[in-house]
């Protein structure tokens, strides 16, 4: 990204992001995702992560138990962590997705992920560019 500087708006710095996003190695990708907390877990100081889990701020106790229960299915049956881009769904939204990936193939599965990753990283990006830190 620092080699492609100056960029000449913020579409093609996202452009630029995506590409080199997509073109990492799954290694990369995982050590992206080992730096977040599991959804429905209290962020380890980070109020980004705290503002995009808002949907858990109303989450019933049968969907923080079982987010809990699939959060720990998902990292034995993946080795790493759910990685849902949490902005603007709900509790039983992240639930349901959680759910629902759990029986993918290991190496979709990490594709999901890393795309997820991926639009978690735009908005971070475009929030950055807003001066929302």
């Amino acid at each position: 990204m620092t080699m492609g500087r100056p960029f000449a708006s913020f579409d093609a710095m996202a452009s630029a992001g995506d590409v080199i996003w997509r073109s990492l190695a799954p290694a990369d990708w995982l050590e992206a995702f080992a730096s977040h907390p599991k959804i429905g877990e209290q962020a380890r100081g980070s109020a980004w992560s705290d503002r995009e889990q808002s949907g858990m701020r109303t989450a019933a106790d049968d969907v923080r138990i079982r987010l809990a229960s699939g959060n720990a299915e998902y990292l034995s049956r993946f080795g790493y962590i759910f990685i849902v881009c949490a902005t603007g769904k709900s509790a039983e939204e992240m639930l349901a997705a959680l759910e629902a990936r759990l029986t993918n193939d290991p190496a979709v599965e990490l594709r999901i992920a890393a795309e997820e990753q991926r639009k978690i990283t735009g908005i971070r990006l475009a929030k950055l560019m807003d001066g929302d830190s």
